[in-house]
This record gives C-alpha cells, structure tokens and sequence, in this order.
C-alpha cells in the first residue's frame, strides 16, 4: 500500500486521503463481470498506450485521469490502465468513452473493451470506500453462478465449415437494417415500419421466417436536435467533428426454410435460359414465368412455379451466382436498396451468350417439393426454426 500514497491528494477538510478509483460500473449484469474488466474499487495507479511497464504514468486524481483520457484517446483505439485490487496488481485493456451528460466540460472514462455496456464510473474515494467496493467485487466474482473455471480449447473451424456450411456463399440467417427518416426522433416508428415491411413480404408469398430484432447505432453526418424519452437520434461533438448517431432496427430473418440450389445448364442454340423476373414491393427478386423445355424449366423451376402458384407462394431468388440479390437497407428518406433485376437480366444476357452454366438459390417454403431433376442440388444451407415458428411473430 505504501506506493498507493503517491496517487493521493489531501482534501481541503481534515487529511482524508482519497485514491482515483472505479466507484462503479454501467452493468448491471453482474454475472457478466470478469477480472478482464474496470470492477467498482480497482485503484487507478496509471495508464498507457502499450502494455509496456516504463510506458505507465501515474495520475494523482480524477480529473487529471479524465484530461489523460481526452488526449490518449484520440490516438489509439484501446489503451492499458494498471489497477490494484487487494495486494495484487493487474493490467486492463479498456477503450476510452465520453461521459454522457458532460457537453460544457468533456469528461472522459473507460469501458471493458470487449463489452461496450460496461462503462466505468471513476472518482476520488476513501481507504473505507474503496475497500468496502473492492470486497463486494470479489464477492460477485466468487459466487455460485460463476461456474467453473474457463480454459480456451482448439476448434477446427475450417472441418466444420466445411461439414456443415458446404455452401460458402451462404451465412443461413439474413438481415435488413431500417434508418429512422428525417424528422423521427422515436424508436417506435421505425420498429413498426421494419414489422409493416416484414409482414407485406410475408403476405405476398415471400417464404421469409422471422428470427429477431433489434436496435443498431448507426454514426453519420447529418444534424439535428433530438428531443423525447427513447430518441431514434442524438448529437455528439470531440475535439474534430460533430456526428449524429442515428438508432435503427434490424430484422433477422431466415431466407425460407431452406435455400435450395439449381443450375441451369443451356444447351447449344439456346438464346436465353428461359426465365422471367421481377421484383416485389418489398424489394425481393422472384420469378413469374418459365419457358417450357428451357434450361430453367429442366433446372426444375416450372415444377416448383406451378406448386408456387396453387400454394400462393412466390419463388424468390435469394443468391445468383453466390452473390445475394435481396433487400439490404432502407435509407432516411424511405427508399429500398435492393439489387437492380435489370443487372440481373444482363448478367444471365451474358451467360447464355457464353453458354455458361448458372447457379442460383430460391427460398423454400415449408413442406415444399424439392425438384425432381438431376439438375436440383439440393438444399444449400437450412437453419430449421421449430415447429410452428414459421407463422408471423405476434404484433
């Protein structure tokens, strides 16, 4: 403890010695917590750019720490920071963050850098004080729900990709991210935009099977001034810029039940595959005709167009060619940005020109009759939901 006396100041009432310590932190998750993190009575005893011990200064108090904080961290992306807990001396890799609520004077902290929710509330505290915090803290960390220890094992990724993504192409689970427009300042209208959009799809025959949402934060250029309780968008200044952070939605769902795999082989004299596209409101590729004899009918699509038809589904095309042609966002403004099927039209155009073979993946509803042609490959990649989870979520 005797180097501990050089981070402290005296305050102006008596000689009470205070240390810059973690008072708390924003997680309240507790059983999240690790010794890898900022933890409430760790005593600062300095900071550094690099994991090298000549490189650590001390800091004496808070705000000093927090003007150190300011100036590093427009530097480097994560920073090393020498804490005391106990008798012992640990090394932590944080990421420096501005305190919210601190426009006039910039305060600055620091947070896990593996977990963005756990944001360090630093300050100036007493023997008692910290002490008391730094007990409660080996508590947390030696408690019953921790389990056991934890080692890191070795695990073939490359076999097991293989074995179970055979379809590298493939991610299984797709997404769409929806931006608030202009003007919003509530989640709320956001989120019920990306469910209308979900549920139109739906209704339209677009094999989709709901998975999750949630609210991403998205970093642009743009102004505003926000206003409301649980605000769509918000303004925050450094030292260089200022930027907007806009919160939107994105919707995870699962492209069919499976994504079956077709080739459409041409044969010598063919001028087209024998296919007609087009897209839906909601931004998606799908097919509303095949020629009879063509390379699409022997790939097997009229079969599924004429099951397509009497079950009122659509054959949405997810991929051609490996490469993903379904809706990707919706901007500010309201606009759609999905792929352009005229592209698609000259990419196949050029295909058949060349008499090159083309793969394309459709979305496969449930209970739907896979192809009964050499030319079918066969599911590319499937992520069954359970029983009954392919109806919409409840609204």
């Amino acid at each position: 403890m005797e180097n501990q006396c050089l981070f402290s100041r005296k305050k102006n009432m008596g000689s009470v010695q205070t240390l810059v310590c973690v008072k708390r932190v924003k997680q309240d998750e507790q059983e999240e917590w690790d010794e890898s993190m900022p933890l409430p009575g760790d005593i600062i005893e300095g900071l550094a750019e690099k994991d090298v011990d000549e490189l650590f200064r001390p800091v004496k108090a808070r705000s000093e720490l927090s003007s150190r904080l300011g100036k590093i961290g427009q530097k480097v992306e994560t920073i090393w920071v020498k804490v005391r807990r106990g008798d012992a001396t640990h090394k932590l890799r944080v990421r420096v963050v501005a305190e919210k609520g601190s426009m006039l004077q910039r305060k600055y902290t620091i947070k896990a850098a593996r977990d963005d929710r756990h944001v360090a509330v630093l300050g100036d505290l007493t023997l008692e004080q910290y002490t008391n915090l730094q007990e409660m803290s080996r508590k947390v960390l030696n408690v019953d729900f921790r389990g056991f220890n934890r080692k890191e094992v070795k695990y073939d990724w490359k076999a097991k990709v293989g074995t179970y993504m055979p379809d590298q192409g493939s991610t299984v689970i797709s997404s769409i991210l929806f931006l608030p427009f202009q003007g919003e300042f509530y989640i709320e209208a956001t989120l019920s935009r990306s469910m209308a959009w979900f549920t139109a799809a739906v209704s339209s025959g677009a094999p989709l099977v709901f998975v999750n949402i949630q609210t991403e934060q998205i970093v642009t250029s743009e102004k505003t001034n926000p206003s409301g309780k649980e605000i769509s968008r918000g303004k925050q200044q450094n030292h260089t810029t200022t930027v907007e952070l806009l919160q939107g939605i994105r919707l995870w769902f699962l492209p069919g039940v499976d994504e079956v795999s077709l080739e459409m082989i041409p044969e010598p004299g063919e001028g087209r595959f024998g296919l007609d596209i087009k897209r839906t409101d909601e931004g998606f590729i799908c097919i509303y005709s095949v020629i009879k004899d063509s390379a699409a009918d022997r790939a097997g699509l009229q079969q599924l167009l004429e099951e397509a038809n009497a079950k009122k589904q659509l054959i949405v095309i997810s991929r051609l060619e490996g490469k993903s042609v379904m809706p990707s966002s919706v901007s500010s403004v309201g606009f759609i940005h999905c792929c352009d099927h005229k592209e698609i039209r000259d990419t196949l155009a050029l295909s058949i020109e060349r008499m090159d073979i083309v793969q394309l993946h459709i979305m496969a509803w449930p209970n739907q009759t896979r192809p009964d042609t050499p030319r079918a490959i066969g599911a590319a990649a499937t992520l069954r939901p359970p029983s009954g989870y392919y109806h919409l979520p409840p609204l």
